[in-house]
Order: structure tokens, then sequence, then C-alpha cells
């Protein structure tokens, strides 16, 4: 799944208006105009044929892809308070060849202060059925010894019972 498709999914997922796209990613640190949001939603015919794959008519990466996780969660929650004597917050940014799909579950459970029972409900709103153990193999850190890569199927069916939950 492409970091566009993924944008326009949680946008459609979670009722967001264009506008508050461009909050959302100002508060993750980048700076987008409407019209720089709308292509970044918008796919172009690249050639006639009808199995061809439409492109994009603005590719996003996968730094913007999680800044604008990043000012989700602050959109969603507000701003962290820095405590007395907590050391900045390290931000563990994607390389531009890893997949998003672990760092798009993580961000939406913290931004819509979901449990791991909570996604698991989602999910099975989509019709999958999960363990809390899976659950919680997805949600690890890259590099731990139970960390589980999360495909195409458990974000694409993520997203789609996020829709049925907050959409209807």
């Amino acid at each position: 799944m492409e970091n566009n498709d993924i944008l326009i999914r949680v946008r459609y997922a979670l009722d967001i208006r264009d506008n508050d796209m461009v909050k959302i990613f100002k508060l993750g640190g980048v700076e987008v105009t409407k019209d720089e949001v709308l292509k970044m939603l918008t796919k172009i015919k690249v050639s006639d044929d009808d199995f061809a794959e439409d492109e994009f008519s603005l590719k996003i990466n996968n730094s913007k892809l999680e800044s604008f996780f990043n000012g989700l969660i602050t959109f969603k929650r507000g701003p962290q308070e820095q405590k007395p004597g907590q050391p900045n917050p390290s931000s563990e940014s994607l390389k531009s060849n890893e997949p998003v799909n672990n760092m798009l579950l993580k961000k939406l459970k913290i931004a819509m202060s979901l449990t791991s029972e909570d996604m698991i409900d989602v999910l099975a709103m989509a019709g999958v059925t999960i363990t809390k153990g899976e659950i919680g193999a997805l949600l690890r850190k890259k590099g731990h010894k139970n960390y589980k890569e999360c495909g195409d199927k458990y974000a694409r069916n993520f997203l789609k019972g996020l829709a049925i939950k907050y959409r209807g």
C-alpha cells in the first residue's frame, strides 16, 4: 500500500477536512498548503490502459507521512508537556525503504487512545481475527525478538475497521 493510499484511507476513516489536514501537517513540522494536500489525495491517469496503476499528483515519502501521524497525535490529544528532567523524545524516523504499516498502527493507536482490545475490535469489524499477542508483536520496536512486520492486509483492514467504527 502506498503512502498516499494510507493518507486517503486515514482521512476518510477519521473524517478529516482539508483545512484540518493542513493543520495536522503543520503540527507534525511540515508546512503544506491546501492545494498541496489536494494533490497528495488526487490520482492522475497515466495511460489509457484499464489495468495500469494510476499515479498521484504529489507523492508522499515516509518522513512526510510520519510527520502527518505525529501531527495527528498532537491534533487529537494536544501537545505533550515536557516534564522537568525528562530527556527530549527521540524521533524514530523511518528510512525511505522501510514499510510504514507498523508505524501506522502504533501512531493511530496513540492518536485515537486505543487499547489492544480496541484494536482487536476494530479489526474484527473489518472481518479479521487477531490475538492480543499478535497485536503486541505488531506494536513492538523493530529489532525486538517478538517483533512482527505488519502486512498490508492488517493495515488495510485496520483502516477499514476505523472507517466502520467512526463513520458508521
